[in-house]
Formats: structure tokens, C-alpha cells, sequence
């Protein structure tokens, strides 16, 4: 069987809501073979889900899981989404990192600052960020979707949601 075979019968055994599992190879499979747009709304399906965690949790998963330069471009985007106000109490807090880093009025955090960033802090920062501005959820899964191995470590829940989405996705725009 050639690899875009293999591809069409994956497709095809998710879009059809076959209730297996899929796993992180099928994942990595799927995601180099479809546009990383298609990535991006099976990750984002996963942080909108009623199946997965709350998205704030989530997210901090991905954080803690990322390297430098991706955690710089997720407090990034976060920051950006949190707005002004979420970020005045975010600084409030003089012992944490991320306060620390706001109450310098930075307007953008390097990988090395990142670093220093607890995953609880991200989370926090997660919420707030999704109350003010929902379309974060679009933006961290455009981040991600370049990274299928990251979304695997969502667990076996978030990447058959992702799998399946994307093989849906899929079909419909063959239809």
C-alpha cells in the first residue's frame, strides 16, 4: 500500500466516525499530508471540545511541553489577546515571573524569559485571554498545528478529536 493509499484509507476510517482510537502516528501521518490549516482546526476542535480539558489547561500542557521559541510565541500571542486590563492584574503578583516580565512593560518575551515561565501561569494567563479575546483559540492552533508531535502529548482523546476532524475536514472539501 503507497503512502497516499494510506492516507485515503485514514481519511476515510475517521471521517466515517469509526469509533476506533487513533494514535499519534495516524496523527503525524495525517498532518503531513494535508494542509497545516486542516492541523489547525483539529487542534482547535480539541480546545473547544467538551471531551478534552478546558483549553487554559490545555494550553498550558502545550507550554510545558514546548520549546523556548515556542513558549516565547505563545505567552506572545496571549499577552496580545489578554489586553491591557487582564495584564495590569496579571503584574500584581511581584513573585512570579510572568508579573515580573508584564510589570516591565515588555512588549515582547524572548525564549529565555519563557523559560522561566510556570505552566500555572500560563494557564491563568490562558483564561483570561479566552474570556477577552475567543479567537485565541484559532491563533495558539495555528502555532501547534506545525507540530503534530506536540499535540500528541494532548493524550489519546485530543489526537482521535484531531484525527477525526482533520479526515472530516478532509472529505468535505474532496465533496
Amino acid at each position: 500500500m503507497g503512502f497516499l493509499s494510506g492516507i485515503g484509507d485514514l481519511v476515510k476510517q475517521f471521517a466515517g466516525n469509526s469509533g476506533t482510537p487513533a494514535t499519534g502516528e495516524q496523527l503525524t501521518q495525517l498532518a503531513g499530508a494535508v494542509p497545516q490549516s486542516s492541523v489547525a482546526g483539529g487542534l482547535a476542535e480539541v480546545f473547544r471540545s467538551g471531551q478534552t480539558p478546558p483549553f487554559a489547561q490545555l494550553a498550558s500542557q502545550l507550554f510545558s511541553n514546548s520549546n523556548g521559541q515556542q513558549q516565547a510565541s505563545v505567552l506572545n500571542s496571549l499577552i496580545t489577546a489578554a489586553g491591557p486590563g487582564v495584564l495590569a492584574h496579571l503584574a500584581g503578583n511581584s513573585s512570579s515571573p510572568l508579573a515580573s516580565l508584564l510589570q516591565g512593560n515588555q512588549t515582547q518575551i524572548t525564549p529565555e524569559q519563557a523559560a522561566a515561565v510556570k505552566p500555572e501561569e500560563v494557564q491563568a494567563l490562558a483564561e483570561h485571554a479566552e474570556k477577552a479575546d475567543p479567537s485565541i483559540i484559532d491563533k495558539l492552533s495555528e502555532l501547534y498545528a506545525a507540530h503534530p508531535q506536540l499535540i500528541q502529548s494532548l493524550g489519546a482523546a485530543a489526537v482521535t478529536i484531531a484525527v477525526q476532524h482533520i479526515a472530516k475536514s478532509h472529505e468535505a472539501s474532496k465533496a
